[in-house]
């Protein structure tokens, strides 16, 4: 494909309809660096569909720029900037003037306005108006090239999270990845205005980027985060501080809860140079709950899940069914709460592998892999799993191997009782029909006789009445939870979804996984 620059947007229409293309869209305001270029390599890297085209375009944006602020200076060498963007991998760069945005100028459309809560936190809090800005040119880009996918820098942080609430709440169907911050080899966050310092506020302006990193490496070991320390360290190397905070990285808003994944944020003036940065702590790797009712497909995705992120695969109810198994092949009623107590108090329930996909569940020593997915286990292991002894003790299980984090786990309540705090939340369904379909395609894989699939569907309507009405953990979607209904869709299609679910959750930067 021959790269290609665009300023008009006819020229740019033109083109595209003559390539029948979805667009994958990178929008910058020039000033083109590394940065920017990591951004279109990670864009190239996902293509998933040959007639995918990746457009950069390039327009500074006048409604983000303040009275005083840098407008007439900022960085404008469109040269410059298409052969970063070409030698990264862009296949074209729109570089529209100011009437193909704004036909008419600014006072002929509407504008957006974002929320308070989130313009007024860090940076909004010193540039009235900025992200009211950023929102209403976003709106009008992909007004005018519809993409199928946006790409955005983490760098921004702030921006990402007021896009994708934008984009959330006007029901925008269109996907936006973000990729991390990208740094030189001193570990200087690249940024477009760089190249407004002097050689003596370069070395000074290096110190943000080093405390907010010796700030996490303190935090990573005492669990303590100190403020004051850090605002020193930036003061004795002539950095004006505008802000330095700790906030919840969704809702903006300053907190002292460490324990969940925060944002330490900084904002300051170097000379006359404004430069931001961020570090993102965490207490432990995060945790994934995936929840949902029996049939859903939650063992077979959790375990391809897992595989991709290099986390650890908890099946709790493998962990239910192998108690199930037990007390079946031990002729105890059901109902015989005591007896069960008793059998359950010294039994030794384990995973060999948890790391590993395939991984095998045991009890009292005994390989019940296979053994657990029997028809008469599953007719009865709703029966065991609502029983508080038996959920007390399991649970207390799966949150001792879930202390470090790096795990995905997956079950009937995993988000709402074992896992409240997880990073990550999903609900997986399916249709009782289509889970009708995909039991009868397991057991018959397994060797095991079943009469009819309509039967299958009505037990598995039974379960889920079961499951959701009983007193004890009942299954529910959590409140924070994603729903995901995967009627109709295969293996990679549902894994796809829920990748961009982590990475809505978890940046890059917190779990850069290769595989992602």
């Amino acid at each position: 494909m021959v790269q290609k620059i665009f300023q008009t947007n006819a020229e740019l229409k033109d083109w595209l309809s003559e390539q029948n293309s979805a667009i994958i869209f990178i929008p910058t305001m020039g000033g083109l660096h590394a940065g920017h270029q990591y951004l279109i390599e990670k864009a190239t890297q996902r293509k998933n569909k040959k007639n995918q085209i990746i457009l950069v375009s390039v327009f500074v944006n006048p409604l983000q720029f303040g009275k005083d602020e840098d407008f007439k200076k900022y960085p404008r060498n469109i040269s410059k900037d298409a052969e970063l963007a070409f030698d990264a991998g862009a296949d074209a760069i729109w570089a529209p003037v100011y009437f193909d945005v704004f036909p008419g100028g600014e006072n002929s459309h509407f504008k957006i306005q974002v929320p308070q809560t989130l313009h007024n936190a860090l940076c909004g809090a010193q540039r009235a108006g900025h992200f009211d800005g950023v929102a209403t040119v976003i709106i009008h880009l992909i007004r005018i090239i519809r993409p199928e996918k946006l790409i955005l820098g983490e760098k921004d942080w702030q921006q990402l999270i007021i896009i994708r609430k934008l984009f959330q709440e006007l029901s925008i169907p269109i996907k936006i990845e973000s990729y991390s911050t990208q740094r030189d080899q001193n570990g200087f966050a690249y940024s477009s205005r760089n190249s407004y310092l002097s050689d003596s506020e370069r070395v000074n302006a290096q110190s943000l980027p080093l405390a907010l990193k010796e700030a996490k490496k303190e935090f990573d070991k005492e669990k303590v985060i100190n403020l004051t320390k850090i605002a020193s360290k930036l003061k004795r190397n002539n950095l004006k501080i505008e802000y330095l905070k700790v906030v919840d990285p969704f809702s903006l808003k300053e907190t002292e809860n460490i324990n969940k994944m925060c944002l330490l944020a900084a904002a300051v003036k170097c000379g006359s140079t404004r430069l931001i940065d961020h570090t993102f702590l965490m207490q432990r790797k995060p945790i994934i709950a995936i929840d949902g009712p029996a049939g859903a497909g939650k063992s077979t995705l959790t375990k391809a899940f897992a595989k991709k992120l290099g986390f650890i695969y908890l099946d709790t109810g493998a962990m239910y069914r192998a108690v199930t198994w037990l007390i079946i092949s031990n002729s105890i009623d059901p109902s015989a709460r005591s007896e069960i107590k008793n059998i359950l108090k010294d039994s030794k329930l384990e995973f060999k592998n948890p790391s590993i996909v395939e991984q095998k569940i045991f009890i009292n020593n005994i390989d019940v892999t296979e053994k657990i997915r029997s028809p008469q286990v599953t007719s009865m292991v709703s029966e065991i799993a609502k029983q508080q002894y038996v959920r007390d003790l399991l649970t207390k299980q799966q949150q001792v191997i879930g202390e470090d984090g790096g795990l995905v786990a997956e079950g009937r309540d995993i988000g709402t009782a074992v896992f409240p705090d997880a990073d990550v939340k999903i609900f997986l369904t399916a249709s009782p029909t289509e889970r009708a379909k995909r039991r009868a395609l397991d057991l018959e894989t397994r060797g095991y006789e079943f009469s009819s699939i309509e039967d299958l569907e009505q037990e598995i309507k039974e379960r889920d009445k079961k499951d959701s009405e009983r007193k004890i953990a009942p299954l529910k979607k959590a409140q924070d939870a994603i729903e995901l209904v995967t009627d109709g869709m295969n293996i990679e299609d549902v894994l796809k979804e829920m990748i961009y679910i982590f990475r809505s959750k978890i940046p890059e930067e917190v779990w850069p996984s290769p595989n992602l």
